[in-house]
């Protein structure tokens, strides 16, 4: 039986910009086909602007407050929101409160950075904002 306590993961920086902690996946269980992570984004902080080809993310805010763009789309998030991220669509998620931004971040196939494409800027927002 695979358990992994937060509290026990090392915080690594994925290719996007963003502070995570890989509880389950390939490397550290017998999870093969997805993978489920905690990431945190400092105050006013935001990932880079990206897409991943294969693999379908979902975020789930836990902590403080943010705003999501998929593609030309922007919304603002907070605790007990649950984004859906297709594969292929570019996204970038903004801390846009005072304390730490934290979610989970389930993504299948399992995260890997040779599936994140960075790219210059996100597409302009419809209706201007």
């Amino acid at each position: 039986m695979d358990i992994i306590n937060l509290s026990e993961t090392k915080p690594f920086t994925t290719k996007d910009g963003s502070e995570i902690r890989e509880l389950l996946a390939y490397r550290n269980s017998n999870i093969r086909n997805q993978s489920l992570a905690e990431a945190r984004l400092p105050p006013q902080a935001a990932t880079e602007p990206h897409y991943h080809p294969k693999a379908e993310e979902i975020y789930y805010i836990t902590h403080g407050q943010g705003r999501m763009q998929i593609e030309s789309s922007l919304r603002d998030v907070q605790v007990g929101d649950a984004i859906a991220i297709p594969p292929g669509l570019k996204h970038q998620i903004t801390n846009t409160g005072e304390e730490t931004l934290r979610f989970l971040c389930c993504c299948a196939p399992c995260y890997e950075h040779d599936d994140t494409v960075m790219i210059d800027a996100m597409p302009e927002v419809e209706g201007g904002e």
